[in-house]
């Protein structure tokens, strides 16, 4: 009972791109604290065979506000990790998942008053 057996994956095809549970739990603290500060209100992640995509949107009839890529194939070269905004220009881009969520974390933010 406590033997897992990976899943038969077809020889040419390369397998398919997804976030670490870590990862996904930076992620998803993230998209709660936007819910909360009232910013986001829906999300939809993308598994695919050369990336996994975690897209946050003010109304689910609208383009993403931010898109969220991770790229391997990337990870040598300007990191794996993108931070995309709604026109689709790369905000910000790195090896670390980290910096390059600062700039939505920025976001949330205040200025207290004495």
């Amino acid at each position: 009972m406590g033997t897992v057996t990976p899943f038969p994956v077809p020889r040419g095809l390369p397998s398919q791109i997804g976030f670490e549970r870590l990862e996904l739990t930076r992620i998803l603290d993230l998209y709660g604290r936007m819910v909360s500060a009232g910013h986001w209100r829906d999300y939809a992640i993308e598994l695919g065979q050369d990336a996994a995509v975690f897209a946050a949107f003010r109304r689910a009839t609208e383009r993403p506000e931010f898109r969220i890529e991770k790229r391997p194939a990337l990870r040598q070269k300007q990191g794996m990790w993108a931070l995309v905004g709604e026109s689709g220009v790369v905000l910000k881009r790195g090896h670390e998942l980290g910096p390059v969520l600062a700039p939505v974390e920025r976001r949330l933010m205040k200025l207290v008053a004495e």
